[in-house]
């Protein structure tokens, strides 16, 4: 399989679990809102996915799939599924330890991460009850990340982009049910806030299940066996540790926003959430099938010596994240008021509320094209085994992410916080671009050069396209009936896609034949 072909089948089932996740998110907001409780449950929602995202699917994937690609890619099936074994040997009593004792002390911990709930019994109490609810979601996860790795590295990657969506559809099954068997509004009640809780609680434990039968199909089934600490094995922690900051600079730094951000007036946490979900939309969709697609990809040719052909993956690569996060981010940056106002504003979640997650979306897509980009130049340093060096560059983001949230945040309040997170995602893929070319790792070749340019010059055409059918054509159709305002948004979306591809073509920033050619073949140095 291509590495493009890779890319759209991860990218086409993400884009699937995105819209599922979307549709929870609505129900979310219509019937939390942005209040205390909706505070709480996304305080209790972001702890189990930041450590998933730090230890899990970031630092763990970034060791274990090299090691196991380079295993299968010179010693067999058979090897690198005993060192897979050997891994889930060492993982499995960590993570029950590490879950344990954060059940322990959350107090403390929320202390930690929402110091300004300390002064509001209601949300700080609510934090802590649901945390604990949900926290186990970050076992199961973990164990499905080592499946999931393990599938992608044979070249299925359906399985694992497909497994997000079973958490939505039980999340969305519990709201739906609870709305139903209560008979009347549940908006704001803690207990919504509780039955969301024990829903992520039940998505984790159908994910890890789901993924564990896909590996046994694919004949990767694994065996319990006593932990030892071979020489792989060590290879792998000693790769993980330092991983576990370099693959999660973006997350790490949302949990600074959210820390400070607790220091604000009740309803800054959610303003952030709602639009970061929106934000994270192209970049879960682009930048995760990007990332998925081309670490196993790059480790087995490095593994083979490949290196030319490693490098024109990178840039291809690269140039696909451009095309995509580039518009989308102009897009966002273009019309966030009506993007907002029309999804989610209804119930609970008002006017005010819409206005505010509208500003802070708008800060948060300055930052979309570094969030995407990091994830094509991160797999460079790990496909090489190198995962300290993402860490150094982590740390510089995550001084330049508290620095500019501190000077930013007395002035613009959540907004600030927004726009100080985008800042330190550029800062670190400019960095890691940095680093790779003056290591010779990687090396813009003249097509990428040439079609960023002219994908920029697409991306802002478009965006005065929108900002004339915002002011011009539809500020009618928004205080029309819902009818009237989706039309109005499938108006925005339609319209920038046909304007964004109309400006591609005639700039030259792709090409319809290019894109044939490589869901053909695989391409080559």
């Amino acid at each position: 399989m291509s590495l493009f072909r890779s890319i759209a089948t991860v990218g086409g089932l993400t884009m699937v679990s995105r819209l599922a996740g979307f549709v929870r998110d609505l129900l979310i907001a219509r019937y939390l809102g942005a209040g205390p409780v909706a505070d709480a449950f996304f305080v209790a929602l972001r702890l189990p996915n930041f450590f998933r995202s730090l230890f899990a699917e970031g630092a763990f994937t970034a060791g274990f799939l090299p090691l196991f690609s380079g295993t299968e890619a010179t010693e067999g099936r058979a090897a690198a599924k005993s060192f897979a074994e050997s891994a889930l040997a060492i993982l499995l009593p960590s993570l029950l330890v590490f879950v344990i004792a954060a059940q322990i002390a959350m107090p403390l911990v929320i202390h930690l991460l929402a110091p300004g709930f300390a002064g509001d019994a209601q949300r700080f109490g609510l934090a802590v009850l649901l945390t604990i609810i949900t926290f186990p979601y970050l076992l199961f996860i973990s164990l499905a990340a080592l499946y999931g790795a393990m599938l992608n590295s044979v070249g299925r990657f359906a399985a694992m982009a497909g497994t997000p969506v079973l958490l939505n559809l039980t999340m969305i099954a519990a709201l739906l049910g609870f709305h139903l068997l209560h008979g009347g509004d549940i908006s704001g009640l803690p207990e919504t806030g509780h039955l969301l809780a024990w829903a992520l609680f039940a998505g984790g434990i159908v994910q890890f299940l789901w993924l564990a039968f896909e590996a046994r199909r694919a004949g990767l089934s694994l065996s319990l066996r006593r932990p030892a600490l071979s020489a792989k094995v060590k290879r792998l922690f000693a790769l993980v540790l330092p991983a576990a900051i370099g693959a999660g600079v973006t997350q790490i730094n949302l949990i600074v926003g959210l820390m400070l951000a607790s220091l604000l007036p009740a309803g800054a946490v959610s303003y952030l959430f709602y639009a970061d979900r929106i934000n994270q939309l192209t970049v879960g969709v682009v930048g995760v099938a990007i990332a998925t697609a081309l670490l196993p990809a790059i480790s087995a040719q490095l593994a083979r010596g490949e290196t030319r052909a490693a490098q024109a993956n990178q840039n291809r690569a690269i140039e696909f994240g451009l095309l995509l996060s580039l518009p989308a981010a102009a897009a966002l940056i273009a019309v966030p008021g009506p993007i907002i106002g029309i999804l989610f504003q209804r119930g609970a979640f008002d006017a005010a509320t819409a206005q505010a997650t509208a500003a802070a979306l708008l800060a948060y897509s300055v930052g979309l094209p570094g969030y995407v980009l990091s994830r094509t130049l991160t797999p460079g340093f790990h496909a090489r085994q190198d995962t300290r060096t993402p860490v150094k560059i982590a740390v510089v983001a995550i001084g330049v992410n508290l620095a500019c949230s501190l000077a930013l945040m007395p002035w613009l309040a959540h907004v600030g916080l927004a726009l100080a997170t985008a800042l330190a995602a550029t800062v670190n893929t400019l960095l890691l671009g940095l680093v790779l070319r003056r290591r010779g790792h990687w090396q813009a070749d003249a097509r990428l050069v040439s079609r960023a340019w002219r994908i920029l010059a697409a991306s802002l055409v478009m965006a005065a396209g929108l900002v004339a059918l915002d002011r011009l054509l539809l500020p009618g159709w928004y205080a029309g009936p819902a009818g009237l305002r989706f039309a109005a948004l499938a108006v925005l979306v339609g319209g920038g896609v046909l304007l964004f591809a109309a400006a591609a073509l005639a700039f030259g920033a792709t090409r319809p034949a290019e894109w044939r050619s490589m869901t053909r073949r695989r391409p080559a140095a």
